[in-house]
Order: C-alpha cells, then structure tokens, then sequence
C-alpha cells in the first residue's frame, strides 16, 4: 500500500509540473490561434502522462532496455496526439475563419450566408443564430426603408396640402384689402374653414412627433367603454347626419377600461370620421365594443368596399391615404398613425380587416384590473 501511494505521489508530482508550465503556455500565447492552444492542451497532456511515466520508472529502477523501450512508446502516443491535435486545431480554424468572413459580409450590410460544410455544436449554433439575426435585420431595413419612404411621401404631402390653402388664403386676403370682393362674408368663412383645416393638419404634426419622440403622456382613468363610445359616437354624429350615413352602436358592452379618455376619444375620433368619409351615402358605421378574456375589443366597421390586401399592413404607416387624392377627405394621412401610436401607448393593438362591403378596424385594450 505504501508503495502503490509513493507510486501515486511521484506520478502526480511529475504530471502537476507538466499542467503548470502547460498553464503557463497557454497563457503566452492566449492572443494565438486556437491551432497553438489545442496543440499545447494536447502536449500537456502527453507530457504529464510522460513526465509521470517516466518518473515512475526510474523510482523502480528499470533496466535501461526497459526505460527506453517505455520512453519509446510514449513518444509515438505523443506524436500521434499532437499531430490529431493539429489536425483538429487547423479544422476548428478554418470553419471559425469561414463563419468570420461570412459575418463580414453580413456586417457590411448583406445577408449572412452560413458557410457549408459540417462545423462544431458550437459554431453552427453560433451560425444559426446570425442567420436568424440577419433575417431580423433585414425585415427591419425593410421596414425603415418603408418608413423612410413614408415619410418623404409626408412631407411632399403636407407641402402640397399647406401650400393650397395658403395660397387661397393669400388670394382671398389680397381680395379683401383691394376691396373686390364682392361677397366679403363669404371669403370670411371661408378664410375660417381653411385656417381651422391648417390648424388641424398642425395639431396632428404635434401629435404625431409626440407620439415618435416618445414624450406622449397618458392620464389613465377608470370610464366604462359605452361612456367613451357614447362620447365619440355624439361628436362624429354631425357629420354623419351632412354626409348622409348613419350611425349605428348598439352593440357596446359597458365594461370598464383604465385609459387616457382624452387620447380615446381622439382614437375612436379619427377612426369614425374616416368611416364616415370612406362610405357612402345612406350607408352604415357600426361601432362595437366587446369583452373578453384579458381586454376590451372596440371596432368600427364601414361601408368604403374594403382596402386592396397589398395595402392592409400599410394602413397605419404615417402618410397612407389609400388613394392618391390630395385634396379633402383624403387628409394628411396621419389619422390611423395617430390612432395606432397612442392605442400602442396604451399596451394595446390597432389592426384592421376587410368585412364584406367594408372593412373593419379593431382596437384591442387591456381590461382594467
């Protein structure tokens, strides 16, 4: 028993001096290729099997045939093993240097394509992940290119639309200060109509950028939705009433919501007056509301004949019209942008789908606790 743990002793001791001056191999050339660290790990390991073997035998006093014929094989198992861990470290390296040139390209705004060719767990874990990173990048280059458009679209809008206005303006109060007007009354009100039709498109641009900018505020109180509905339903229904549709909302469970009733209103608003706009005379805008497991559905449906599919995702980007109309009702197009970045506000979600003879929009809350 002593002998066999002198044995164990004089082993262990040879082995830990091969791990240190290993350890400390590894740490020199820390900044190398893997191809060094796996070739000194495999080194490592040979010589403290090695320096152990070696120590071992010359405690026992072999014969010097005996040592050598010893020394000989373990030199052969060391040779073997650094020449596979070369191999090994050389295959590691070229799979890693194929999967950095790939994540070049891809850094350089294209799409990652993953290198062929079998690689480690790791790696190919590592190549699925940025494929699936640069799937996500793309859609969001995607969508700031559609954003991007948008709002180009915006801003050549809203100068069409302002300057309009301003010029009438301009001819109307020219007009009135040369003294040909004939019908001064007139070109008052309509002087009014046109500066409380800028003072809207204004006050949606401040919405707007507020919404963006991340700076809208909510005052959150607890009202139940048929009160809301009721709300928007009475402000939309002169309109209703000049145009010719009716308005229908007898559909409204009253269940209570905590929101901002202000920016509510603001959003059934905006969505009431282009229902009314979009449908025709002696057609019909049904409002309803409804609870379920979690939240509060409010939808508005109309009679407009329905938007083309290719242009439902982009009915709540800033800009759309639905039409290339730049004259009224066609408005700015920051209605539905407006409804959805303050129902987002909120934590809920504004979609829309076509229903037979319309189309209807959905506002999706949560319930209040």
């Amino acid at each position: 028993m002593t002998d066999m743990l002198l044995i164990a002793l004089i082993a262990f001791l040879g082995a830990a001096a091969a791990g240190l001056l290993g350890a400390l191999a590894l740490r020199l050339f820390r900044h190398r290729s893997l191809v060094v660290s796996v070739t000194v790990v495999a080194a490592v390991a040979v010589t403290a099997m090695l320096a152990g073997t070696l120590a071992v035998a010359w405690a026992m006093f072999l014969s010097p045939h005996d040592l050598s014929v010893v020394t000989t094989v373990v030199a052969m198992a060391a040779v073997v093993s650094l020449a596979t861990a070369v191999v090994l470290g050389r295959w590691m390296v070229a799979r890693s240097r194929d999967l950095t040139m790939a994540a070049r390209s891809f850094g350089d705004g294209g799409v990652f394509a993953a290198p062929a060719g079998p690689s480690t767990a790791e790696l190919a874990a590592l190549t699925r992940e940025l494929a699936a990173t640069s799937a996500k990048l793309d859609s969001s280059r995607e969508r700031e290119r559609a954003l991007e458009s948008s709002r180009r679209e915006l801003v050549a809008w809203i100068s069409h639309d302002l300057r309009t206005p301003l010029a009438g303006l301009r001819a109307m109060s020219e007009a009135l200060e040369d003294g040909m007007a004939a019908d001064s009354p007139r070109y008052l009100r309509q002087i009014r109509t046109e500066v409380e039709r800028m003072n809207g498109m204004v006050g949606d641009l401040f919405e707007l950028s507020r919404i963006h900018a991340g700076s809208l505020t909510l005052a959150p109180t607890r009202i139940s939705v048929y009160d809301l509905v009721g709300d928007a339903l009475a402000g939309a229904d002169p309109l209703a009433r000049e145009l010719g549709v009716r308005l229908v909302g007898d559909r409204i469970d009253a269940v209570p919501v905590e929101v901002d009733s202000k920016e509510m209103s603001r959003v059934l608003g905006n969505l009431l007056v282009n229902a009314i706009r979009r449908t025709p005379a002696d057609g019909t805008v049904a409002v309803a509301a409804h609870h379920f497991d979690g939240g509060v559905v409010l939808s508005v449906t109309d009679g407009c004949g329905g938007i083309p599919e290719e242009d439902l995702p982009r009915v709540f980007d800033t800009g759309w019209r639905g039409s290339d109309a730049r004259t009224p009702p066609a408005g700015a197009g920051l209605g539905l942008a407006i409804v959805r970045g303050i129902v987002e506000a909120h934590e809920g979600r504004a979609a829309v789908r076509n229903v037979t003879g319309g189309c209807c929009f959905e506002v999706t809350l949560p319930a209040a606790a």
